[in-house]
């Protein structure tokens, strides 16, 4: 799964010459990007990659703001944004995310960097933990925040 939009083709639509074309080319060869094919930790370790290991814990915490108040946060390791998280390309980038006991809440952990559905992360719920990896296909800078399709009130929770 992918966050990745596609486009379908409608070959009722398509031009014959075009059809043609594409067969006197040898055709069309549906690629999976690495970092959709493997997201096993222990497969992924025996690549002879680099692994990038990375601990993050969930929790609330009530942080200041502007005025003297303070709001509910849902943090990674305490803090709003949570720690940047640093990989080469061609990385594997293994994630483990704890959920301390006493935590109100579950917490799940969606890596834009990953291209994968947050379904693949799903929710780590009080007293658990959880880990994922993925090859660091893509370079660039991404964004990463709490997710869990099975957590009520996302929304509430990303923002």
């Amino acid at each position: 799964q992918t966050q990745i939009s596609g486009q379908a083709l409608d070959i009722n639509k398509m031009d014959v010459d075009v059809l043609e074309q594409i067969h006197q080319m040898g055709g069309l060869q549906l690629v999976m990007p690495q970092a959709f094919a493997e997201t096993d930790c222990g497969a992924l370790a025996d690549t002879g990659r680099t692994v990038v290991e990375f601990n993050l814990t969930g929790e609330s915490v009530e942080l200041p703001i502007m005025g003297g108040k303070t709001y509910n946060a849902m943090t990674f390791n305490g803090q709003v944004p949570g720690p940047t998280l640093r990989v080469t390309q061609g990385d594997v980038v293994q994630m483990t995310l704890v959920i301390p006991a006493d935590e109100v809440t579950g917490h799940g952990n969606d890596m834009h960097a990953s291209q994968m559905s947050a379904g693949n992360f799903d929710s780590v719920n009080p007293g658990e933990t959880s880990q994922y990896c993925y090859i660091a296909e893509s370079a660039g800078v991404f964004k990463y925040h709490c997710s869990g399709v099975h957590l009520a009130g996302m929304d509430q929770h990303v923002l």
